[in-house]
């Protein structure tokens, strides 16, 4: 069944209405998670707390699994890239296309990226969620060693659907969480404590996958909330992501309450920022992921700047019938492309309605172009 331009897109527990018409979208109800968030939150500090308090009697032994975390969360040792073959990567980009005619794929005047370019040479496959919030993704939704496991299991479906694609796998964690509480500052968000960033690298090192660490502003805004976690973008396995779902642009409007925004402005500084990080710290390329499901999620695409120093993958992050996802992509990936796209799927929200069917690897990769970053929620 093909994308009817009158038909309803219910993605992402929205509804989305193709083309000029107004987006109207019923946004998951978070406050309930945003609750445990807190309490948890609250819980986390009174436990650092009375730890302190204690640290006097301590066991050697501790000092010795303090040592063994810190090794676990620190930055790779650096490594001396070979330089970018123009020829590959012009041959793996138009692979990418997937004999695209309509003249936008691949994607002209491109930069040539930096050294240690994961994309296009590898097909990032990430999990995604909040340790806190089960309701939020895969990633926090199983146990960890249980929910590694699985992510193994998907990187090894992506290998065999696409042999000739390497796959890298990572976590996808959000860090700054929107929510239905306002918070001591009224912004609608929660930033999630440095310590379980840590704990999200340490899970990341021993799966050899890289991180990403996604921000929901809500009321504040993407100027106030990057620049506090330079140090774990400083590393070159962390990576980053923005949801315009969850910006919102008046200052005044609850999350929740609609869809938020993000132009192209934003974008540019996010990027920008990024690139002066790789140069700073001498690092290899950061991916930049953007989630969109609608068309004023993302306003004046074509005045997104694009970096040697970064890779903009414009992630499609609809749930629904696999023809209503498939309407998404076409209208608001493929038609207005940036750089490189990315696919996101739901083990629940994806099979809620008939046919009750999660996209399989195989059947994402007839999209055209090929989506290079995969998300599981």
């Amino acid at each position: 069944m093909g994308y009817s331009s009158k038909k309803i897109n219910k993605a992402r527990g929205s509804i989305i209405a193709p083309k000029n018409q107004i987006i109207i979208m019923k946004i998951k109800k978070i406050a309930l998670s945003t609750l445990l968030v807190i309490t948890s939150l609250a819980l986390f500090t009174n436990c650092s707390q009375n730890s302190s308090a204690t640290k006097a009697n301590a066991k050697p032994v501790a000092k010795s699994d303090t040592a063994k975390k810190a090794a676990d969360t620190a930055a790779p040792a650096a490594v001396v890239y070979p330089p970018i073959n123009h020829a590959r990567y012009d041959s793996l980009m138009k692979k990418l296309a997937h004999g695209d005619t309509t003249g936008k794929w691949p994607v002209k005047n491109a930069p040539y990226p930096l050294p240690g370019a994961i994309l296009p040479y590898k097909r990032v496959v990430a999990f995604y969620g909040n340790l806190y919030a089960k309701k939020m993704g895969i990633l926090g939704e199983l146990p960890p060693k249980e929910m590694l496991a699985k992510l193994k299991g998907e990187v090894k479906n992506w290998e065999k659907a696409d042999p000739s694609t390497p796959v890298q796998p990572a976590l996808h964690y959000i860090a700054v969480v929107a929510s239905g509480d306002p918070g001591k500052d009224n912004k609608y968000r929660h930033r999630m404590p440095l310590k379980q960033i840590d704990t999200v690298l340490a899970l990341a090192k021993k799966a050899h996958a890289i991180v990403f660490l996604d921000v929901q502003v809500a009321l504040s805004n993407i100027h106030a909330e990057l620049p506090l976690l330079e140090k774990y973008l400083a590393m070159p396995q962390v990576h980053f992501g923005i949801d315009p779902e969850f910006s919102m642009k008046d200052g005044v409007t609850h999350p929740g309450k609609k869809i938020g925004t993000y132009d192209a402005a934003d974008i540019n500084y996010v990027s920008g920022y990024l690139a002066d990080l790789v140069k700073k710290y001498n690092l290899p390329p950061k991916i930049l992921v953007v989630h969109r499901f609608t068309k004023k999620m993302v306003t004046n695409y074509k005045n997104i700047k694009l970096h040697k120093e970064v890779q903009l993958v414009m992630d499609m992050d609809g749930w629904g019938e696999p023809d209503l996802k498939t309407g998404t992509y076409r209208y608001f990936i493929h038609d207005e492309p940036v750089q490189f796209t990315g696919y996101k799927l739901f083990y629940k929200n994806d099979i809620k309605k008939a046919p009750h069917h999660m996209l399989t690897p195989t059947e994402v990769l007839k999209y055209k172009p090929y989506p290079i970053y995969i998300q599981y929620q």
